[in-house]
Formats: structure tokens, sequence, C-alpha cells
């Protein structure tokens, strides 16, 4: 509850801050959101590290299948939600009476302080080093890499407990300042039909996705996902899976019916590989700006080979904001013929709501690692 109020707290005064702060002082607010995104974003690849090697070294079944079924299953998961959207665009937009917004918001000022902390590694790279330490750790037997790995994550703990976690709230706190000051957050509602609607795919696809998990372990996923309400508040603030790691396994880790070594193993891995909410949020946002632009919505034919890429591009999206649509742009211009009033008002609309399909993104996390955990079981 502690974290909830800190959460919501941070959202209401960051908003705050960015109406009444004076463009003077605006350099303090960019100040703390550099540094402590800085902070943040340096942590997640000894994250990752810490928590998928040696979950992946202490396995005794064939992890190389669990791995394998874990990627499929988080591309199923992207493109269905894809499709999803893609039948749902295809009855609602029509419907909407959908117009541009012209109005200028203010600039944020060149920000004078920087401190840079760049990370060791990107999030791809520390996923794959982490697979294949931890596979090696395993097929090697070595009792000296299991017993490191096992102290690191211990290390990690301590790393995401005291920094990461007190961190959030001003990294937060400093995000919607800085939208407040621009006056984006007001763009919200002119978008305000299609958003709604997209929200709503996510909770239905969540539904979906927790119902079937229930229905192949036979476990009630409810027990897994009554416990995700931090992690959705922490995603829509930071709007990055990645950022949202370490609250997200903290959430995770309440669920009686989640292993704890599933957990550590399961959720750092699809936090970085499925973007079920970002995907299907994409799909629908391609068909608006489509109908507005250009006029109609892409072929049913089109947006299946969209989607199709689309699914490959998430999987190795970075865990970061905006990551899914920014990874996607080369197809988005080639498949669907986008030129650059397309793209860039992709990108915008896409921001506005960055935050909630982030969300999606991580609570839906909770359900596949609940199947993986029932795999491991047969694995075993």
């Amino acid at each position: 509850m502690r974290t909830i109020l800190s959460l919501i707290g941070a959202v209401i005064i960051g908003i705050i801050i960015g109406y009444v702060i004076p463009e003077s002082l605006v350099n303090v607010v960019l100040a703390v959101r550099q540094i402590s995104g800085q902070l943040i974003f340096f942590l997640i690849p000894l994250i990752i590290v810490g928590f998928v090697a040696p979950s992946i070294s202490a396995q005794k079944g064939n992890v190389s299948r669990t791995l394998l079924i874990a990627f499929a299953l988080a591309y199923f998961s992207s493109v269905g939600a894809a499709f999803f959207s893609a039948v749902t665009a295809q009855y609602t937009i029509p419907l909407l009476n959908i117009t541009t917004d012209n109005s200028v918001v203010r600039e944020l000022p060149e920000q004078l302080f920087k401190v840079e902390i760049p990370p060791v590694m990107n999030v791809m790279t520390a996923l794959t080093i982490a697979v294949l330490l931890g596979l090696g750790t395993l097929w090697t037997s070595s009792d000296v890499f299991e017993k490191a790995l096992v102290q690191f994550r211990a290390i990690v703990l301590n790393l995401v407990s005291k920094i990461l976690v007190p961190i959030l709230p001003f990294y937060i706190a400093a995000n919607f300042a800085a939208l407040s000051f621009e006056g984006t957050i007001s763009r919200l509602w002119v978008f305000l039909p299609v958003i709604l609607i997209v929200i709503v795919m996510h909770y239905i696809w969540l539904a979906l996705l927790y119902s079937g998990a229930s229905l192949y372990t036979g476990k009630n996923g409810w027990q897994v996902l009554r416990h995700y309400f931090p992690a959705y508040l922490t995603a829509l603030g930071t709007m990055s899976s990645a950022a949202t790691l370490g609250v997200a396994l903290q959430c995770a880790h309440k669920s009686d019916v989640l292993k704890k070594d599933t957990v550590d193993f399961g959720i750092p891995l699809f936090s970085n590989i499925h973007l079920c909410g970002s995907v299907l949020t994409e799909v629908f946002f391609v068909c608006v700006v489509s109908q507005l632009l250009y006029g109609s919505i892409p072929s049913f034919s089109t947006l299946a080979l969209f989607i199709i890429l689309l699914g490959i591009f998430a999987v190795g999206a970075p865990g970061v904001p905006g990551g899914t649509v920014l990874a996607s742009l080369g197809i988005v211009i080639s498949v669907l013929q986008f030129d650059d009033a397309g793209t860039a008002m992709l990108i915008a609309i896409f921001a506005l709501q960055d935050s909630f399909g982030t969300a999606c993104n991580v609570t839906g996390d909770g359900a596949l690692t609940l199947i993986i955990d029932k795999v491991r079981s047969i694995n075993d």
C-alpha cells in the first residue's frame, strides 16, 4: 500500500508541478528526470543477468525447451493481441469522428545539466548473456558459478529494494511534470475515444490471457493478477517494462501459486520479449492514422503481414518507452506505406498512451509466467 500511495502521489505532484513551475526552473525537473532515469536504466541489465542467469542455472529439467516455449508464448500472445486489435479496428474506427489536433504546446528548454551513466550493456545483450551464462553453468554443472550467480542475485535484490524502488517516485513525478509543462497531457482529450477503446481492449486481452493460463494450469490466475496493481501503476509512470521490472518481481513474488524460482526466471525474461499491450495499441493506431491521413484503413491482408512481422520485432524491442513503435518503423514504412507525416503522427499518438500499453505488457507477464510454471513442473 505504501508503494501504491507513493506512486499515485508522484503522478499528482508531478502534474501540479508541471502546471505551476516557471520556465526558469524546468531544468531542475529535467535534471531529476535524467539522473534518476540514468540510474534506473543502468540497473536494468544487472537485474536481467542477476535474475535470469541463476534461475536457468538452477534448472533440473530441459531448460532449452522451456526457453523455446517462453519465446513462443510471448510471440503468439503479441500476435494474438494484434489480430484482436485489427478486427476491432475494422468495425470501430469507421464509427469515430477523428480529427487532428494542431494546437501548439510549449517546448521544453534545452537541458543544461546532464549526468551520463551509460549501462554496461544494452537490454538485449544482457538478456543474451544471462541466457547463455545460465545455460553454460547448467550444462557444465559448475557449482562455483552457480553459487556466484546466486550471490549476484542477492546483490541485485538489494540494489532493487534500496536504490531502484526509492527513486522511482522521483522519476515518475519528473516525467509527469515535463508532460504537463509541455501541455501534452491536455492532448489526451483529442484522442480520448480511441485511447479508451485501446485500454478496454487491454483489459479484455489480459482477461483472456489469465483465463487461458488458469485453464491450462488448473490454478486460479486471479491469485497472480490481484498482486499486480503496484506494477501496473509503476508502468503507467515509467512507460517502460524494463524500468518496472523491480516492482513487477516484488508483485509476482507475493503470489502463492507461483514458485519463487519461476518468477525469477519468467518475469525478467517476459519483461523484454512480451509486449502484447504495445503491439495491440500500435496496430489499432496505425489503422487510426491511416484512416485520418490516407482516408482508409489498410486491407486486412496487409495488416496480417504487418502483424506477423511486428510480432518478431516486438520480441526484440527494447523494454524502454516507445521501444515497440520505434523498432517497427521500418515495416510501418515498407509494409503500410506510411510517409513522414504518417510515421510522425503514429509516434506522437502512441506516446500519448504508451504508459497503458506498457502496463498491459507488464501485467500480462504474470499470466505467461503461470504457464511456464506448469511447463517446468512437467519437464521436472
